[in-house]
């Protein structure tokens, strides 16, 4: 089969199309012939500029967020069979701690990740657990699939971390972003107030298409003033924030209602900010990582709520598989409004 094997670290020239030998699904596995797989800043682009800290060992077949057809399904497979639509949650329990060996996989306190520390979906085929797959209803796209399962999980812990209330105030920066833009949809779902920040008017306008409450260009506007204003001088009970650059957090810290909640989960912006100590323990602010909280159902469960119509993915284009140096490029250059897909089954 082909596949995009990572041998050496670098650029996106280190991305190259290669003949490998195509995997059989062990008990409990199911083969997946791949139709759509996202390219991610953090456990993409990082993963191969220099392994990203996660550990990973070369070579690697990266891609998290396989979606596509069972192709073939091993002994003990229950619920899945050839032909059905999937896509794959990327955290893989180790099958050997505590939680695993009591039947608590979800609970698993050693994850592997798809395309990170095992083989994932840049090729025509991978190999993942039966437990990992998500039916997909025949009206969502494998494109649109493989957004919803990487970032919803993350979305929703992150609205389960800043304990977010029908009727708060959120701010959600880069919103237009492939996580912001699924936890922009959750945070209406769970009735809260939403406020876009984004980096541009074309990027204010597709968060406000999906659904946001009002945009802020931050680019042209003060994101204090601003948000002070919409709220009528109180703040934002939680503020999303998976930048991480320095600017941003400042003021993402400064927008705050007294109690509120400052929630992240990435750091693409550059990861190293300063905190004022003491707004925080003088506002009684909270500040908090956004993981943990992930569950394999929120994926069916964002599923679901795309095939009724009430969520959407914001995807940019889809390349075949072979073009994934351009499609990192890309990526890395902020060209894109949306998601990249590299679909294996195009020529």
């Amino acid at each position: 089969m082909k596949a995009i094997v990572l041998r050496e670290y670098g650029g996106p020239e280190v991305l190259r199309l290669e003949d490998v030998a195509q995997p059989d699904p062990a008990a409990g596995e199911v083969l997946i012939q791949v139709h759509a797989v996202s390219v991610n800043r953090t456990l993409d682009l990082q993963v191969r500029e220099d392994g990203g800290g996660y550990g990973g060992t070369l070579p690697l077949v990266m891609g998290v967020d396989p979606s596509g057809i069972v192709a073939a399904a091993g002994q003990c497979v229950e619920g899945l069979h050839e032909g059905d639509r999937v896509t794959a949650f990327a955290l893989v329990p180790c099958g050997k701690c505590a939680n695993c060996a009591a039947g608590r996989r979800q609970a698993c306190t050693s994850y592997g990740l798809l395309g990170v520390h095992l083989w994932g979906g840049y090729a025509e085929y991978v190999v993942v657990p039966a437990i990992n797959c998500t039916v997909i209803p025949d009206s969502v796209s494998f494109a649109a699939a493989s957004v919803f399962s990487r970032h919803f999980p993350t979305a929703y812990s992150e609205l389960r971390k800043g304990d977010l209330q029908s009727g708060e105030w959120a701010f959600i920066l880069g919103a237009s972003g492939g996580l912001a833009s699924c936890l922009l949809q959750a945070a209406k779902e769970a009735g809260a107030r939403v406020i876009a920040g984004a980096s541009s008017e074309e990027r204010v306008q597709a968060a406000l298409s999906l659904g946001a409450d009002f945009g802020i260009n931050y680019s042209r506007e003060d994101l204090l003033l601003e948000v002070l204003r919409l709220t009528d001088g109180r703040g934002a009970d939680v503020v999303f924030d998976n930048i991480g650059k320095p600017g941003l957090w400042s003021q993402a810290l400064a927008c705050l209602a007294t109690g509120g909640r400052l929630v992240t989960a990435g750091a693409h912006g550059g990861g190293m900010v300063t905190l004022d100590v003491k707004r925080l323990y003088q506002k009684q602010l909270q500040v908090t990582s956004g993981l943990g909280l992930e569950k394999r159902e929120d994926i069916a469960h964002s599923l679901e709520l795309a095939a009724q119509g009430r969520y959407r993915a914001l995807i940019d284009r889809v390349l075949p598989l072979k073009e994934a140096a351009a499609a990192h490029a890309l990526v890395a250059e902020n060209r894109t409004l949306g998601k990249v897909i590299l679909d294996p089954t195009l020529g």
